[in-house]
């Protein structure tokens, strides 16, 4: 049997009073995908920030690298016995070429200059084995991000890694870039390199994950080998309770006899902007939870634009309870009821410099000022715990920085901003992007709650079965239009067969 390239027993870790990880122990061989899984804070970073010798273990445990006992005292140290760890935000220098972010800390330098052309002579081979179409004299601003994804690869390549750590690494990448990257890692797996791939994707770990170690709370709770690789089975590991509570869908807006009443919260009428959206039509009703699902590029996310006024309608208008309302900025889309959460909630909503206190009163601080312009500390200070407390949001406290928080609470923290608007529309775009298994299920939770109390929400998602667990009825778009519509017909679920069918285009060679 093959030797094992990394033992880690008994790992623990304390942060003042918090015991991060509680005597972990993980084993790794040559040639293999380990998956590691686990809600935010489960201490999955934790552990890899030891490995790779940015944190020191607590006394009592150890660590083995090809059966050696070794003991790092920073990251240089863990790159040189081999560990390299690509982040899910990447540590790339974008005002550097690529051959110099590959030989970053470990430059070629002549006569006191540095050696350029050395360096871009010395990655060339190995972007070549990559398959890479840059090349080493290329910026990485210029670069997309599977390309620099590359980058990073090379890296680890070039310095002769045997352990290879990747933390969510297809966050950021388009469903083409992520297909190029999982060949990219079965090749790597070939070639003898121990990959530990951390994801909360489950179609990324059936795809590639030879084994799958699951942390809960600090705690090693169980390890599958690939026949036991089951989506129940790593649910019920990672939360603790069953998968079937895992969708929360209560409401059903047939049985309420105030929903699907007259004029519906939200209607599109023949919407287009002249590129990526051609004509199309929508309605959303009060107390309604509508899908909006298709293919990455088929125009959901530039449809939502349109109808908040982000992007500019070359046809069709947008009617809010049967008014037509002219909306031509994210700020009038809130004045009309209409609010709007961004898929990229770290670059495009949440402000994480600023205080959770600060980002969900922003949307109302004029609506609070007294008089002279004067914002209410103490309404915003209310606000802000009401919405801790309604939405779950776990922080030490409502002052700290967004930017500190798990990607599910910062998720929470940016629709309570929304919902502090008391909108009558919600459109929520890929809601549980980057958010771990228990957070996705109170999102759920949240969003079932809103249809309660009578919000219209559309939901715009590529998770399937999300689509599927939450909403009322799927509007499917491809290439820009509306392929079709999909209701739930009790007590059948809603068809992952036939909203496939709608995005590929399948259901015309059918017919």
């Amino acid at each position: 049997m093959i030797d094992p390239i990394l033992e880690m027993r008994r790992v623990s870790k304390s942060f003042f009073s918090i015991k991060a990880l509680r005597g972990v122990d993980l084993t790794v061989y040559p040639g293999e995908i380990h998956a590691l899984m686990g809600e935010n804070g489960a201490g999955k970073s934790t552990l890899m920030k030891i490995l790779s010798g940015a944190y020191r273990p607590d006394q009592g445990g150890e660590i083995r690298i090809e059966g050696k006992p070794v003991h790092f005292n920073g990251p240089h140290a863990g790159r040189a016995a081999g560990i390299s760890i690509i982040y899910q935000e990447l540590s790339l220098a974008p005002n550097l070429s690529v051959a110099q972010n590959i030989y970053l800390g470990r430059e070629v330098s002549r006569f006191g200059m540095l050696a350029r052309e050395a360096m871009e002579a010395g990655v060339g081979p190995i972007l070549e084995r990559l398959g890479a179409d840059f090349a080493p004299s290329t910026l990485v601003a210029d670069l997309s991000m599977g390309q620099r994804q590359l980058v990073e690869i090379a890296r680890a390549l070039h310095a002769r890694s045997k352990i290879l750590i990747m933390d969510e690494p297809t966050t950021a990448l388009s469903a083409g870039e992520s297909e190029r990257l999982f060949g990219l890692i079965r090749w790597l797996r070939a070639e003898g390199l121990a990959i530990i791939y951390i994801s909360h994707r489950m179609d990324e770990v059936y795809a590639l994950g030879d084994r799958v170690t699951v942390l809960r709370d600090g705690t090693l709770v169980g390890s599958l080998d690939k026949p036991e690789i089951r989506a129940d089975t790593i649910v019920r590991l990672m939360v603790g309770r069953d998968v079937s509570s895992f969708y929360k869908k209560e409401h059903d807006p047939r049985n309420d006899a105030n929903a699907l009443r007259g004029a519906p919260s939200l209607a599109a009428v023949d919407i287009a902007d002249g590129r990526r959206v051609k004509g199309c039509s929508l309605t959303v009703h009060a107390g309604e939870v509508v899908g909006l699902a298709g293919l990455v590029g088929a125009g959901r996310t530039e449809l939502a634009h349109l109808i908040i006024g982000a992007a500019a309608m070359t046809a069709g208008h947008v009617e809010i309870e049967g008014r037509t309302v002219d909306i031509s900025t994210p700020g009038e889309a809130l004045d009309a009821g209409i609010a709007y959460l961004t898929e990229d909630r770290k670059a495009l909503g949440l402000f994480l410099d600023m205080s959770c206190l600060d980002n969900i009163n922003l949307a109302v601080l004029g609506r609070d000022a007294r008089l002279g312009g004067i914002v209410d500390r103490d309404k915003a200070r209310d606000r802000a715990r009401k919405a801790f407390a309604a939405l779950g949001i776990r922080a030490a406290d409502i002052r700290v920085a967004a930017g500190s928080l798990s990607g599910g609470n910062q998720q929470k923290v940016l629709l309570s901003r929304l919902l502090a608007t008391t909108p009558k529309v919600l459109i929520l775009d890929e809601p549980t992007r980057g958010v771990d298994v228990g957070a996705k299920s109170e999102i759920y939770s949240i969003i079932d709650n809103l249809a309660k109390a009578g919000t219209a929400v559309l939901v715009i998602s590529s998770d399937l079965p999300e689509i599927i667990g939450i909403c009322d009825r799927v509007i499917v778009m491809r290439a820009g239009s509306i392929a079709g519509e999909i209701k739930r017909t009790a007590p059948a679920p809603l068809d992952q067969e036939q909203i496939m069918a709608l995005a590929t285009g399948m259901e015309q060679l059918d017919a």
